[in-house]
């Protein structure tokens, strides 16, 4: 087992898909499919499906594309599931605080606090600023949001981007009552992960070689332990599992097999992040894959070919895929989001053929975070 700290001390984990409201989903990589393209339908197909196969959690994407806006979809969603979370992104900046804690909170009243946040700090949309003011601004806003989340009567908030003056918090009030909805947050440049390590709960992390992985984990770790907290890790990768090795390789190739490697590039310019340090280590990794495109033992990076942010999968039969995501959690990692193309397809199979032989949690629940009864709020000091 691993040597790190983490908030969740045994080795049961958290498995989410992944729902394309960022229109993405495909058959081929790089070939726009009608039948696929993002809407309240397809997308909410995907949410349904993966809550009957047992996933714990389902990230909702954002991005200023056609598709749909997380925070709204997961309202509509709250209502049509039975045990699933969902994790919605949300770019910070992008709402005046207070009507975001609101926003927040009310979904999560919807949902009986099945929500969780993925925490972003990428350029909004039209508007290009430094690394510094968007890490800054962001630190900020998830300040805001905790503060609102906790505090009974009027709230001063005086800051470098917000001052406002409240007489209560209670419209801001959500179900979960031990801090607010879980904060998970992905990015590797030095403000990124200080930003993760001050105010969030779930590192999470892009496919790179295990050793690389390791390397940084130990850093989250050793820097969450300067601000006197503890963090759990994250994967965001792909997956790609057939019943034999073969058949999954030439899954592999099959998805590729239409990719014009030019409109790869401008399909992932499109992105917000498409120049951010995580893309960018991983279109190094890739530059040094081997002839078939895996940067190590099962982890296979076409998919970065025409994709930002997460560009890798895990290929292999059930055996193999299980054994990968074995060390994975030997390492110390705790969530794992996954996705695969077609996002339907892909998320039956690993269903079928992986998630039943995974011990499972969510981790909103193992952290024994309270919930409130949505009459009498309970007020609990935030976690730490």
């Amino acid at each position: 087992m691993s040597l790190l700290s983490f908030r969740t001390p045994d080795r049961k984990v958290e498995i989410a898909w992944f729902s394309s409201l960022c229109n993405e989903d495909c058959e081929f990589l790089g070939q726009p499919d009608g039948n696929l393209r993002s809407n309240y339908g397809h997308c909410g197909g995907l949410v349904r499906q993966a809550d009957a196969l047992g996933y714990q959690n389902i990230l909702l994407p954002s991005g200023w594309v056609p598709g749909q806006d997380a925070l709204t979809f997961a309202a509509a969603m709250a209502g049509q599931t039975r045990q699933i979370n969902q994790l919605v992104a949300l770019r910070m900046g992008e709402v005046w605080p207070p009507m975001l804690a609101r926003a927040i909170a009310t979904v999560d009243h919807i949902a009986q606090g099945r929500l969780t946040l993925n925490i972003i700090s990428s350029d909004l949309p039209g508007l290009k600023e430094s690394n510094e003011v968007r890490y800054e601004r962001s630190s900020e806003v998830i300040q805001v949001l905790q503060k609102l989340w906790v505090t009974d009567g009027p709230l001063e908030w005086q800051g470098k981007f917000y001052n406002f003056s409240l007489p209560n918090c209670e419209a801001a009030k959500p179900y979960q009552q031990n801090g607010g909805p879980l904060l998970y947050f992905g990015g590797i440049s030095p403000l990124a992960q200080e930003l993760c390590a001050k105010h969030c709960d779930v590192f999470l992390m892009w496919p790179e070689t295990e050793d690389r992985l390791a390397v940084t984990m130990q850093g989250m770790s050793a820097l969450a332990a300067k601000h006197g907290r503890v963090i759990d890790f994250g994967l965001r990768i792909h997956i790609i599992v057939r019943e034999t090795e073969a058949e999954a390789r030439a899954a592999a190739k099959r998805l590729i097999s239409r990719l014009d490697l030019e409109n790869g590039r401008e399909i992932k310019a499109r992105s917000l992040d498409a120049k951010s340090a995580g893309v960018l280590r991983q279109d190094e990794l890739r530059a040094r894959a081997d002839s078939d495109l895996f940067i190590e033992e099962r982890i296979w990076s076409g998919i970065g070919l025409a994709r930002s942010g997460c560009g890798s999968a895990i290929v292999g039969d059930p055996d193999q895929v299980l054994a990968k995501m074995n060390r994975y959690i030997d390492m110390g990692m705790r969530a794992f989001v996954l996705s695969g193309y077609p996002h339907r397809e892909e998320s039956y199979l690993f269903a079928k053929h992986v998630l039943p032989r995974l011990p499972q949690c969510r981790l909103n629940e193992v952290q024994n975070r309270k919930v409130a009864n949505p009459v009498t709020p309970l007020t609990t000091a935030p976690r730490k």
